[in-house]
């Protein structure tokens, strides 16, 4: 994999029968692997703001890590039947999130890597939805191959 790559993230939520949203990210990212982690590092703009996020992707088998720094700020812990509590702080305010992961799976090729993560999705301690990121990592001179 280089170091350049093309970052697509898909995010979908689930509420009872019904698919309540689906977004899309395509950015460029760095990444890099160091001891057995895998990292990919991106810059994020928010419309209405100056500010930008700086986004640290971080995930080794079971376990993916999501840290935002800058307009927004938070440290999301995803790990395979395993429910984690963090403070998401925006620019509105807080919110206590809760990160109930039930799986999470990789497929690693030389120029790709796809991570799809299902989990349950709360705030204050109630659940909001059932969601799954399927994100997808690319060499940037393989982006356009499928």
């Amino acid at each position: 994999m280089t170091k350049e790559v093309l970052l697509s993230i898909k995010g979908l939520q689930f509420e009872g029968e019904n698919d309540a949203g689906d977004l899309e990210t395509v950015t460029a990212a760095e990444y890099y692997r160091k001891n057995d982690n895998h990292y990919v590092v991106y810059e994020e703009a928010t419309e209405g703001f100056h500010d930008t996020t700086k986004n640290i992707i971080k995930w080794n088998g079971k376990t993916l890590d999501l840290t935002k720094r800058g307009l927004v700020n938070v440290h999301m812990i995803f790990e395979e039947n395993k429910k984690n509590m963090t403070d998401y702080r925006t620019p509105f305010g807080s919110i206590l999130v809760g990160i109930d992961t039930r799986q999470i799976e990789v497929e690693e090729e030389e120029r790709q890597i796809r991570v799809h993560v299902d989990y349950a999705l709360e705030i204050n301690y109630e659940h909001l939805a059932d969601c799954r990121i399927s994100m997808d990592v690319r060499s940037r001179d393989g982006f356009a191959e499928s």
